[in-house]
């Protein structure tokens, strides 16, 4: 009997330290934008990077299907993040294309834990793909029809002249006034040297 209650009572913290080891470590999660989300203008990438022995979190992009596997980081943080807000993603400086973002959280260990979103679909600049209706039963009749709306473009607004701009002519003035100033200085400077040896 005896050795039947320290079996059960070894197999009990045996037990009890995988599951506490497995509980330290939760997962990083993004909740926002979810995958096949259009996205547009500047974008609040929210979820939680609260693990047990966090260290640091970055949230970065990548291009869908890109070979090389470069990832562009868009905020490091060194607190961690329950529920909340982890990055602001500006879309409108990257082209319009389907992208996959990660969360990526440093533990003490050396390890890392990760959370992927694909199939985001950036389109600032182009038109947003509306779902194409399924091919229906020869006996059913459709509800509607879908059609494609534009996403209007921001206007653009001519600039001003910038005022540090040169002409072609102001740089041969400036070297032909700068040519005559030399050799002012020059002949000043000689006459003075020829008077004073006299």
């Amino acid at each position: 009997m005896r050795i039947l209650a320290c079996s059960l009572f070894f197999g009990m913290v045996l037990a009890s330290s995988v599951l506490a080891r497995n509980a330290q470590f939760g997962d990083p999660v993004i909740v926002s934008p979810r995958p096949g989300d259009v996205l547009q203008g500047v974008v609040t990438i929210a979820g939680s990077s609260d693990v047990t022995g966090f260290v640091s979190a970055e949230v970065s992009f990548t291009y869908a299907d890109d070979p090389t596997g470069t990832w562009f980081m868009i905020a490091m943080n060194s607190l961690p993040v329950f529920n909340d807000r982890l990055a602001t993603w500006d879309t409108t400086v990257i082209t319009d294309g389907d992208y996959v973002l990660r969360l990526r959280v440093y533990l003490t260990d050396g390890s890392t834990r990760e959370a992927l979103v694909s199939g985001l679909r950036v389109r600032n600049y182009t038109t947003v793909e509306t779902p194409t209706p399924m091919a229906l039963a020869p006996e059913a009749t459709p509800l509607s029809t879908i059609t494609p709306t534009a996403t209007p473009f921001p206007t653009p607004t001519a600039l001003p002249r910038n005022p540090a701009t040169l002409a072609p002519t102001d740089v041969s003035a400036s070297i032909l006034y700068g040519g005559l100033a030399a050799i002012s200085i020059f002949v000043i400077v000689s006459i003075y040297l020829w008077l004073r040896r006299k």
